[in-house]
C-alpha cells in the first residue's frame, strides 16, 4: 500500500503533464504518481512515463471511467486527485493530505471559487454553471462545499474504498460530493489559487452538453438520495393541482346541486390518486434508503479491516 498516491487522469495533455508531475513530486516527494492515459491522440503517456511517472491505460472513454479504474486498483492511505492539465498549484498538496492523514478527513476539496477561478476562467458560461450546480446541490442536500466541479481533491482509503463509481464522464465530481454529503463523511474545503490553462491546452469539458448531464445527475441523485423529499414534492403538486381544479366543481354542487363537468371531475380523482401514490411510493424508499444507510455503515467497518490488513 502507498502512503500517498497522485492520481492524474488524462487525455491529450502533452503540453502540461510533465509539469504537474514534477510539480507535484517537488510537493509530495514520498507520494506515488500514477497517470491513467485514456485514449490520447498525442504522447501523454510518453511524456508522463519519461518523467518518472507510472503511467496505465483506460480504454473506455470518459473521466468517470477514468476514476473507476483507479480507485480499484490503487491502494494507498491517502489520494490525491487532480487534472493533468496545470491549473492546480501542488503546493497545496501537504495541507490536504495532512488532513486526511492526521484529522481523518474522508474528502478535501480544492475550492477554486473563492480565490481567482472567476478571474482566471475565460469561459463565462462555466463560472455560471460552477455557481449554479453548488447553489443546487448545497440547497438540495444541506451541504456547505464551496466547490463542487473542481477536479482537486484528496480522499481517504474509507471514501475511495466504499464509493460506488456510477458516472462515466465529468458528473463524476458532483457524484463525489453528494455521496460524501449523504453518507455523513467528513468533508473540509482548502481554498487554492486557480490558474486558467495555457496556451495550447485546451479544455474537454464541453459547457453545454456536459453541464445538461450534470444538472440531469444531480435530479437523479436527488431522487436516489432523498427519495422522500422528491416524491413529496411531486405528490404536493399533484394534489394541489386536483384540489385547484375541484374547488369550483365543489364549489358550484354546493350552489346549484349539480356536477356538469363529468370529465374535469374524474380527472381530479385520478391526479390525487397519482399523488397519494407518490407519497407512499416516497416513504417505502425512504425505508428502503435507510436500509442502505446500515449496511453502507457495516460495509466501512469491512473496508477498515481491510486498509489493517494491508497494513
Amino acid at each position: 500500500m502507498d502512503k500517498i498516491a497522485v492520481l492524474i487522469p488524462c487525455y491529450n495533455e502533452s503540453v502540461t503533464i510533465e509539469k504537474v508531475i514534477k510539480d507535484f513530486r517537488s510537493a509530495l516527494p514520498e507520494s506515488t504518481i500514477y497517470v491513467y492515459d485514456n485514449n490520447s491522440t498525442d504522447n501523454t503517456a510518453q511524456i508522463a512515463e519519461e518523467a518518472g511517472a507510472v503511467v496505465r491505460k483506460e480504454f473506455q472513454q470518459g473521466k468517470g471511467n477514468v476514476i473507476r479504474r483507479m480507485f480499484r486498483e490503487i491502494d494507498a492511505e491517502c489520494y490525491i486527485m487532480v487534472d493533468g492539465d496545470n491549473t492546480y498549484p501542488a503546493e497545496c498538496a501537504p495541507e490536504m493530505v495532512q488532513k486526511v492523514l492526521e484529522k481523518n478527513v474522508d474528502m478535501v476539496v480544492g475550492d477554486r471559487l473563492s480565490s481567482t477561478y472567476f478571474e482566471e476562467n475565460k469561459r463565462p458560461f462555466h463560472n455560471f454553471g460552477n455557481s449554479l450546480v453548488r447553489k443546487s446541490i448545497n440547497v438540495l442536500f444541506h451541504s456547505d462545499i464551496k466547490d463542487i466541479m473542481t477536479g482537486y481533491r484528496a480522499f481517504s482509503y474509507q471514501f475511495v474504498k466504499s464509493f460506488p463509481v456510477l458516472s462515466s464522464g465529468f458528473e463524476i465530481e458532483t457524484e463525489m460530493s453528494i455521496h460524501a454529503v449523504d453518507k455523513n463523511l467528513l468533508i473540509e474545503n482548502v481554498i487554492i489559487e486557480y490558474r486558467d490553462r495555457p496556451e495550447g491546452s485546451e479544455s474537454k469539458l464541453n459547457t453545454f452538453s456536459d453541464g445538461f448531464k450534470v444538472l440531469m445527475t444531480i435530479s437523479r441523485l436527488f431522487r436516489n438520495y432523498k427519495p422522500m423529499a422528491f416524491f413529496g414534492i411531486i405528490a404536493l403538486i399533484l394534489a394541489l393541482l386536483s384540489i385547484g381544479f375541484f374547488i369550483p366543481i365543489m364549489a358550484e354542487f354546493i350552489t346549484t346541486g349539480l356536477v356538469p363537468h363529468f370529465p374535469t371531475l374524474i380527472v381530479c380523482g385520478f391526479v390525487f390518486i397519482a399523488a397519494i401514490q407518490s407519497f407512499f411510493s416516497g416513504l417505502i424508499l425512504e425505508n428502503i434508503k435507510q436500509k442502505n444507510r446500515q449496511d453502507f455503515e457495516m460495509q466501512l467497518i469491512a473496508v477498515q479491516d481491510r486498509k489493517t490488513g494491508l497494513n
